[in-house]
């Protein structure tokens, strides 16, 4: 389960800073400022802001689950898996505007931190 945490921190570094600022290069400037007065974002970098915010949502109620399930000695690296997998097919959904299949995905990934929960209990 600790590498379940970690590939998950890895993601967030992925999400959260890799794609947004790869997204950013043009405004080089703006990136190495004190970021007061934003630039005009385009649909795909708004876009990645709000798939972030979403794993935000999401991340610590995993992150919890998997500790627990850690000092609990319960194995759900298999479910652990699959809400990761299913949080990087969530990415390219988001951006690239894939609606329905994009939910789809978010479901199965509640659906993974919901089992995770009953295991525990």
């Amino acid at each position: 389960m600790a590498f379940m945490i970690m590939c998950a921190l890895v993601l967030v570094l992925v999400q959260l800073w890799l794609i947004p600022a790869s997204l950013n290069l043009r405004n080089a400037d703006y990136m190495i400022s004190s970021r007061d007065n934003p630039p005009p974002q385009s649909q795909l970098q708004q876009r990645t802001t709000r798939a972030g915010v979403n794993l935000q949502e999401s991340l610590p109620a995993y992150l919890a689950l998997c500790l627990l399930a850690i000092i609990q000695q319960v194995d759900l690296t298999q479910v652990a898996l699959i809400w990761l997998v299913l949080r990087l097919v969530y990415i390219p959904c988001y951006l690239f505007g894939i609606l329905y299949i994009r939910s789809l995905v978010w479901m199965g990934s509640l659906a993974c931190l919901i089992y995770m929960g009953v295991k525990l209990v």
